[in-house]
């Protein structure tokens, strides 16, 4: 399956920017580089929330966790990250990988 990314940014009243990445099909490392170019240029607004909508998402290699660790570093540790309907195998990664404690895992993004 292929990968397909998007991303908007949105200023949120109460609390700072908001930027959304939609995922979808399988993030291996090919992909990782178009993920971590959709984090630069989101980073440049330097957004309060990271939403990355997992629902479409079948895959994430070990690339993709590491342009999460990125996100963090690039955007700043005050970035908190949601993760939207990932699938149960990507939770389970984030879990053996001890960054699930990084991220809040939500079926819907609060705002």
């Amino acid at each position: 399956m292929s990968f397909s990314i998007k991303s908007d940014v949105k200023d949120a009243p109460e609390s700072g920017k908001v930027a959304t990445i939609y995922l979808e099909g399988e993030l291996d490392s090919l992909s990782a580089r178009l993920f971590q170019k959709e984090i630069e240029k989101v980073a440049i607004e330097s957004p309060k929330d990271l939403v990355l909508d997992m629902e479409k998402l079948t895959f994430m290699a070990s690339a993709g966790l590491r342009v999460l660790i990125f996100s963090k570093q690039k955007i700043g540790p005050s970035l908190n990250i949601f993760l939207v309907k990932p699938q149960q195998p990507i939770v389970d990664t984030l879990e053996h990988t001890g960054l699930l404690h990084s991220v809040t895992v939500v079926e819907k993004y609060p705002a």
